[in-house]
């Protein structure tokens, strides 16, 4: 179990699918979903599966936060979109109970949920989204 203090202290990358495509995000000192607080072990697992694959995909990346960031801060995101994911970030940091995240970057050619080994599939599925990923366009920060 992730404790809410290691969460609300660590930036802590998790991941979920719609059933179809996944995503990507970094916690910022975030609360977590129960799916996902409930490991650290699975949380790892999925980590090193998806930061082990080569590139798939050209990025676009939001243009409402490219000109506030630098490349440092988008590297991650770029990384994890070159492999297929959408990529989100905490929209608030600082405020550990807001769950306000936004889109940083899309794939062009999204890894989807039918590619990934069984066992990989079925550790994101356990963080389904009701909402489907595609549908997240990039958009300004609230």
């Amino acid at each position: 179990m992730i404790t809410e203090v290691e969460q609300s202290t660590l930036d802590i990358d998790w991941f979920f699918t719609d059933g179809n495509e996944i995503g990507f995000v970094a916690s910022g000192g975030g609360k977590l979903p129960i799916s996902v607080a409930l490991s650290i072990d699975n949380v790892s697992i999925l980590a090193s599966y998806f930061r082990q694959l080569s590139p798939i995909s050209d990025v676009q990346v939001n243009p409402n936060i490219n000109s506030k960031v630098d490349e440092r801060y988008l590297s991650d995101f770029v990384y994890m979109t070159e492999r297929g994911l959408y990529s989100f970030d905490k929209t608030v940091l600082g405020d550990f109970s807001d769950e306000s995240y936004h889109l940083v970057s899309t794939p062009s050619t999204p890894l989807r949920l039918k590619e990934l080994p069984g066992n990989i599939a079925q550790l994101i599925s356990r963080s389904m989204s009701p909402v489907i990923i595609s549908n997240f366009k990039i958009e300004s920060i609230r």
